[in-house]
């Protein structure tokens, strides 16, 4: 429990300390903002690792995009958000546009230009969506979308939400990159049950433009489902 409270005020106080010092980056440029948001992910992570003992590493990087990409990636806690700010080179979230209005928070989102999304607009919002996913991509960037919707447990039944095939397909030529995690087995999607352990990334083969969207959400449902579940403790992958 000590060790957990340490890490929570390690995570809160990196995000307070470095998100007011960086403050003058939103001034500068969106690179610049970027720069100080990477630097807070890998304090996060080594505060991670150095308190609760939670390694972590990146598999597949032979699948791994390193310019202008969809991924879209298991989701089991928060770890999911702060890794691909040290890994990618240019990562670009879909997130809820009530986020956008946090201070300091939306600040910062704003300036690095993640891509709001208003969820009770409906057609209006997923044409919105797709319009800004081009424009980022013409910068080269990650974008990194959830399909589940919300934070799942290790090893629990899901459904995919249709969205991402629809974004899939409006985005026409672009195939769309995988990533496995085990990373809700040591952050968990709620409470402060840390546990120490290896926390695995994986890049997944990337599935090819053009598949309709039944066949597409299949594909990605059962490579990204399979994989986390073999990056599980055997009770867990199993449920027991």
């Amino acid at each position: 429990m000590v060790r957990n409270v340490l890490f929570f005020a390690w995570l809160y106080g990196a995000m307070a300390v470095i998100g007011l010092l960086g403050l003058p980056s939103l001034l500068i440029s969106r690179r610049a903002t970027m720069g100080v948001i990477k630097v807070w992910a890998k304090t996060v992570l080594w505060g991670f690792r150095a308190i609760r003992g939670v390694t972590t590493e990146t598999r597949g990087h032979q699948f791994a995009p390193h310019g202008p990409a969809l991924v879209a990636a298991k989701h089991q806690g928060m770890m999911d958000i702060v890794w691909p700010f040290a890994f990618f080179d240019d990562p670009c979230f879909v997130l809820k546009e009530e986020l956008m209005m946090m201070p300091v928070l939306g600040w910062y989102a704003w300036r690095a230009h993640m891509i709001p999304v208003d969820r009770s607009a409906h057609s209006a919002a997923l044409k919105k969506m797709v319009a800004d996913m081009r424009e980022r991509l013409k910068e080269s960037r990650q974008i990194i979308i959830f399909p589940e919707g919300t934070r799942t447990a290790p090893g629990a039944d899901t459904d995919y939400k249709p969205g991402v095939a629809a974004l899939y397909r409006d985005l026409g030529d672009t195939p769309c990159h995988l990533v496995a995690t085990n990373s809700g087995t040591s952050w968990p999607a709620h409470g402060i049950g840390f546990r120490p352990g290896h926390v695995v990334f994986e890049f997944l083969e990337p599935i090819p433009a053009g598949l309709k969207r039944g066949p597409f959400m299949q594909v990605l449902q059962e490579r990204i489902e399979t994989a986390s579940r073999a990056l599980l403790p055997r009770a867990e992958a199993t449920g027991g």
